[in-house]
């Protein structure tokens, strides 16, 4: 065989090489995007049926996340089939190496399963107001590796689901009502029973305050310079803030008229 026929069986062995190979991309392209249109139709028949059900919307946010990935998972598999990459040695080498994936993905792995635990035992939802390591905010949404918090100045927070169950965690929205404390000082010779009296009626003239259990208005401290008031009533979660500011607001006004006056810091001294 002379130089010319082995260099045209190697162009030939070239050219059907390579339109092998456009083929194997044409092909993996067309599966691209029909993977992608298909993934993106089941995401969302997925998302219908567990709106349908009325799935919680955190269990639901996480299926649909989990789903999603594994799909995009089984179509990168697939287009790898399709470019001629044997998926079966793509598969045994994974599994060789999975032992060292797992330590790298340690951390990973264990924000996957403590987001398990979070659906399964609830301690949140979307929509309650948590606070924990050292940071508060609304929950937006519970992912398979982390919780989205929205503070109140409206900054997103991503806080990994492993230190969400590894750490003391407060959840303000998860009982239907709470009690809101209040500490005013009065002057030293104020009324008390008069105090007592007004604060009472701006109590009962909010309506949002709830009835039971019964508010309760009492001294609680002779400060140096106030007579020192606590206030303590509950209202339903949901009005707390509101509440609050609106009672503060109703104090200081209604304090004001019926000339009661606020302490400040003062010194008296006696010259003997």
């Amino acid at each position: 065989m002379n130089i010319a026929t082995k260099i045209g069986m190697m162009l030939d062995s070239l050219v059907a090489g390579s339109v092998e190979l456009a083929k194997n991309i044409v092909f993996a392209l067309i599966a691209y995007f029909i993977g992608k249109y298909l993934i993106k139709l089941l995401c969302r028949l997925v998302k219908k049926v567990m709106e349908r059900r009325e799935v919680d919307i955190t269990v639901a946010n996480f299926i649909n996340n989990l789903v999603k990935i594994i799909l995009q998972i089984t179509l990168f598999i697939c287009i790898i089939g399709i470019l001629g990459v044997k998926t079966t040695s793509l598969m045994a080498l994974i599994a060789s190496t999975g032992f060292g994936i797992g330590l790298a993905l340690s951390g990973t792995l264990q924000n996957f399963a403590n987001g398990i635990l979070l659906l399964l035992f609830k301690p949140y939802k979307v929509g309650d107001y948590i606070e924990t390591q050292g940071v508060g905010g609304t929950v937006k949404a519970v992912h398979i590796f982390h919780t989205i918090l929205i503070t109140t100045d409206n900054k997103t927070i991503y806080v990994p689901n492993g230190s969400m169950n590894g750490s003391v965690m407060t959840n303000f929205s998860q009982e239907e009502t709470r009690r809101i404390d209040l500490t005013i000082g009065i002057d030293y010779g104020e009324d008390f029973s008069n105090v007592k009296s007004i604060i009472n009626r701006i109590i009962s003239a909010e309506n949002r305050i709830l009835h039971t259990p019964e508010a309760l208005v009492e001294i609680t401290q002779f400060a140096d310079s106030s007579v020192n008031v606590l206030i303590r009533f509950w209202v339903k979660s949901s009005d707390y803030w509101s509440v609050y500011y609106k009672m503060n607001d109703s104090i200081y006004a209604t304090f004001n008229a019926n000339n009661i006056n606020f302490p400040y810091p003062q010194l008296t001294v006696h010259q003997g």
